[in-house]
Order: structure tokens, then sequence, then C-alpha cells
């Protein structure tokens, strides 16, 4: 899409003016983070507000999506250990390299957070301007992102 075109050709004009001015760079992608701050129509927010208001029921999509998920605290610290120990990492995905459905994530919550409330799958369809399947690499082990 236009969005994911523009990011990479900025991206890839970064790296053409770094060789002719030398600069540090890191460009850190950031896959799919979760937690405080977030959009309220989010879906991890969405689910606490569900559980909140005491809804018997949470509608979502069939959950068959597969994501590459973080919660924002690992992403701040990933962020914080790259620009304090490595300031020209060039480019680092900032993911868990650990796929994992969008179904199975909620699942996961419910376990962690002993919630109690029925998912209802398949209620919202899946957009068709998301890959079904994106997740991340973290094979670039520039520095210690833990």
């Amino acid at each position: 899409n236009s969005y994911g075109f523009a990011k990479d050709s900025l991206c890839k004009q970064l790296l053409s003016l770094k060789l002719k001015k030398h600069f540090n760079f890191t460009w850190a992608r950031l896959f799919y983070m979760f937690g405080s701050g977030q959009s309220e129509t989010s879906l991890f927010p969405s689910l606490v507000r569900a559980v909140q208001n005491g809804d018997s029921k949470f509608k979502m999509s069939s959950g068959e999506q597969i994501r590459d998920f973080l919660p924002v605290e690992a992403v701040a610290k990933r962020l914080v250990n790259i620009a304090l120990k490595s300031p020209n990492a060039g480019i680092v995905n900032i993911c868990s390299g650990n796929p994992i459905s969008v179904k199975g994530l909620v699942e996961g919550w419910l376990l962690e957070y002993d919630w109690n409330i029925d998912i209802e799958y398949g209620v919202y369809p899946i957009p068709d301007y998301e890959p079904l399947a994106f997740w991340g690499v973290n094979e670039k082990s520039v520095i210690d992102l833990e």
C-alpha cells in the first residue's frame, strides 16, 4: 500500500544520504504493539473495556490473522537499548520473532489476566488491505535487545 511504499522510500533515501553524509542511522521497524497509551479502538483496550464493563461477549474477527505482538514496555526497552548501545544499528526489527494468531493472543490474555468473557469469533471481517500473515524476524542481533 502507499503507506508501506512511503516508509520504504524514506528508508532508502536516508540510506542513500548516509553514503554521502556520514551519520549514525538506525531504522527501527516496529511490529504489533499493545498496552498503555494505545488507541482505545485497538484490540487490547477494547477487550479490557469489555471485561471492565462486565460484558458477557466480546465480538471480533475470526482471529486467524498471524501477527507478531510485543507489549509496549518491551518495545520501549528495546528502543532505549538500541539508542544507548548501538546508535548506528541500521535496519532493526523490533519484534518477538514468534508469530501467533490473533485468536491465540486473545485467548492467552484471557488466561493471563483471568478474564471471564466469551469470545464471539467471525463477527467482523478481516480487512482486505491487511495481509493474513505478517511477522518479524529478529535474526539481526547487533546488540542484546532484551
